[in-house]
Parts: structure tokens; sequence; C-alpha cells
């Protein structure tokens, strides 16, 4: 008789039955006179509870190995004693799908580099870690719902582009056809055709290059973006408005339905923002933090990340809050296509977000008048003729918008308190690692 597969955590709904568990051994106790072997599938774990009888089921549990792939077939009985929701099951068949090799080449007390080598057992082996990622589907589907109900579009432009966007730094060059083409390091210029092709909200989550030779814990050389971009608009107001509300309906999102697991696994309490997050000027930001002693030499138009950890601390203790826009960026340090105040031509109507000290994204409302974005673009020292196409964009009507780009795993560090990106990212790319 074929019995089908039930998940561990149902396995209380079947009691009495014999049911079939798929999972991996975790743990093997063999002892004298009885078998105890701990099973694992991805909703918990069970214990396989046999008496020695000389049989071949005594045979086969003795030959499993840590982390073999198996379907047991049993009897699903009560056991007060045993810690892992008080029931056991009594095997009657045990298949081993696919034998796992020994030793296994990570353990629990493996380095977090050597565990990136071997990711999947790392993740397989680990429930917080699959828990991240249940929760970053959860967050995905939470940014998705807030934007689908704002009525945003949701768009996937192309990863490869002809010419090195901006000012071609920190683009990946790769062989096409006999040529060169690279590797999008934003689909900022992409959005904003498709706001120039008149769909008013756009929003796009994909993957993100960054050629940056840079090996802290926050950066990645590929990863995942949430991207925004709105026509239309007045200020830019409007567009960090859009973005506090797209993170705290998501962030309810994963309070509602991980909340109890990310305090069990990862010890943190998830608080839904409210909202509006406090603003303050780049200005106004250094200020504050020049009478705090803070004063970076060569740190003279931006903030380093101390100095993003100290203003953020600074409008916590005032406010309460752990969200902060830092806005009007100097035009120095921000891309040609960001629009200038008119009562400012220094400063840029531009922001970063940052949470708990983290800048998990950049914003600004963008210049869509074509012969204000060839001006700034001389400025810069970028030639019209390599951003032809997307300045074409603008020859032609183009509305007023702005829009952002959200790290994903930044925001997964900062929600979960990870230590490194690392964590965040199912496979990392850095620097240093192409592999697995």
């Amino acid at each position: 008789m074929i019995h089908s597969r039930v998940r561990v955590s149902e396995l209380r709904e079947h009691l009495g039955r014999t049911v079939s568990v798929c999972g991996w051994v975790h743990t093997l106790r063999l002892q004298r006179a009885m078998q105890f072997v701990l099973v694992r599938d991805g909703t918990g774990l069970v214990q396989v509870t046999h008496r020695r009888d000389g049989g071949p089921l005594e045979a086969r549990l003795d030959a499993l190995t840590p982390e073999s792939a198996v379907r047991i077939t049993g009897r699903v009985v009560e056991a007060t004693q045993v810690k892992l929701g008080g029931l056991e099951l009594v095997p009657e068949t045990v298949e081993v799908l696919n034998p796992a090799a020994t030793p296994l080449p990570i353990d629990d007390r493996t380095g977090p580099e050597q565990r990136l080598d071997w990711r999947f057992l790392d993740v397989r082996r680990r429930p917080a870690v699959q828990l991240l990622f249940a929760v970053q589907t959860t967050l995905e589907q939470g940014l998705r719902a807030y934007a689908h109900a704002q009525g945003a579009t949701e768009m996937h432009t192309p990863k490869l582009m002809g010419t090195a966007s901006e000012s071609g730094a920190e683009v990946f060059e790769v062989g096409y056809f006999g040529r060169s083409a690279y590797l999008a390091q934003s689909p900022q210029f992409f959005k904003q055709m498709a706001i120039a092709a008149g769909i008013d909200k756009v929003f796009e989550i994909g993957p993100v290059f960054r050629a940056e030779p840079s090996f802290t814990s926050r950066h990645a050389t590929e990863f995942t973006g949430v991207d925004v971009e709105l026509a239309w608009i007045d200020d830019v107001e409007e567009v960090m408005a859009f973005e506090e509300r797209m993170l705290a309906h998501a962030i309810a999102e994963v309070a509602d339905r991980h909340g109890e697991a990310i305090a069990e696994h990862f010890g943190v309490e998830v608080t839904v923002p409210t909202t509006p997050f406090p603003r303050i000027t780049m200005a106004e930001a250094q200020e504050i933090l020049r009478e705090g002693g803070w004063d970076r030499e060569g740190v003279k138009d931006d903030l380093d990340p101390e100095g993003e950890r100290a203003i953020a601390a600074h409008l916590k203790e005032a406010t309460g809050h752990e969200f902060a826009f830092i806005t009007r960026y100097p035009v120095g340090i921000r891309p040609f296509y960001h629009r200038r105040p008119a009562d400012d031509p220094t400063v840029t109507l531009s922001f970063d977000l940052l949470w708990k000290g983290l800048e998990i994204t950049t914003g600004a409302q963008r210049e869509h008048r074509y012969d204000v974005l060839l001006e700034q673009a001389a400025e810069k020292g970028l030639g019209a003729e390599p951003m032809r196409d997307y300045l074409n964009a603008f020859r032609y009507g183009c509305p007023p918008h702005g829009g952002f780009g959200m790290g994903l795993g930044r925001v997964l560090m900062v929600l979960l308190g990870l230590p490194s990106i690392r964590e965040a990212t199912f496979l990392f790319r850095g620097p240093n690692r192409l592999t697995p």
C-alpha cells in the first residue's frame, strides 16, 4: 500500500494512522536496545523510534548517515516523553532515496565563508535560514501588493546594455557577438523610458549588478533591487510618501505571518513602522553630527557609514523612529539626472532612506526637461552621444517623475538583525566569490 507524504508539522492530524514522511536524517542515536532517528523536513523534526529485533529494518536504520534523503513509512503514536510535539513515528519501512556521503563538509562550528561554499547544506540544516527565505517571499509579496494596489505596472527591463550607464564606472563588461555589452547597474534609465511611454507608475523587482570592489558587510556585486518610478509628481515628497507606505505595508505582512518565528529564531521583534518617517536635509544632518564631534577627513558632502549610524541614532532618540530620510544631497555626489530645486541649485531633490543607520534606498525627483538634462550631463563631463537613446525619451513630452531603488538584501539584513548581506542572500556574489 502506498501512503501519501505527510509533512512533519501535520503529523498530529494523523495520530494512530500509518503515513510516509520524506526528509533528511538529522541525527542518529543508535543504542544497544533502541534506535532513534530524527528526521527533518522543511516544517520540523520528528523522532523515529525502533526497538532492535535483528530484522532488516534494524539493519537499514543502522546504515543511515546524517543528511541522507529518506522516506520513512510508519505509525504516528503519542509519546509524551518526546519533546518534539509529543509524537513519534514507529517505522514499518525505511527507503533511502539518496544516501549522504560522510563526513559532511560543514557542521555547527563551521565558519561563515566555508558555509557559503556549501550553501545548499547550510540552508537545509538551519531552520532560521529557511525562515529567512520565507520572510523574503512575504516581504516581496507585500511590496508588490502595495504597488499593485496603487495602480503600478510591473516591468521587466533588460539587464544587457549596449553602452555603460551614466559615467561607465562600476559596470561589468561582457562579450556580445564580437562586441562589448554591459550588465545593467540599475534599471533606472529603462524605468524612465517606461514613464515616457505613458505608464504612470512602474516598479520592478529584479537583479542589479555593481562592479564595486567593496568588501563590506553591506555590499554585493549582484543583488535584488526593488525599483519604483512615478509619473506626474509635483514634488519628491510624493516619492518618499509612496516608499514609506509601501515598506510599512510589507513589514506589517511580515510581522503578521512570521513575527513569532522571527522572535524565536533571530531574537528580533518586528516593529511595524508608523508613517510619515522623519525627514532631515543633508546640511542639517551634518550640522547635528559636527556638533556631536563627527568630523571625517575627506567626507565633505556625504555621510560615511559612521555618520549614517550616528544621525539615525540621533533621530531615533528625538523621534522614536528607526527610519529616517536624508534629503537634498549636494549636486557633486548625485547623478546628472537628479532634479535641482529652484531655490538652491547646489543641491538635488534627492534622498536616501536609512533604517537603523543602514542606507537601504536612494531616490530622487528626476530632471525631465531635455535641455536641462543636457546641461547637467555636460557639467558631469558626460557626452550626449553614448546616452542618445536615453535622452531621446525626454525630447517628446516626458512628464515630471521620480522614483527610488531599494536593496532587498539590505532590508532583510536590518529586519532580521543579520551581521552581513551574505547571510541575507541565497548564493552571495562579491569580488572574491563567484561560486557555488
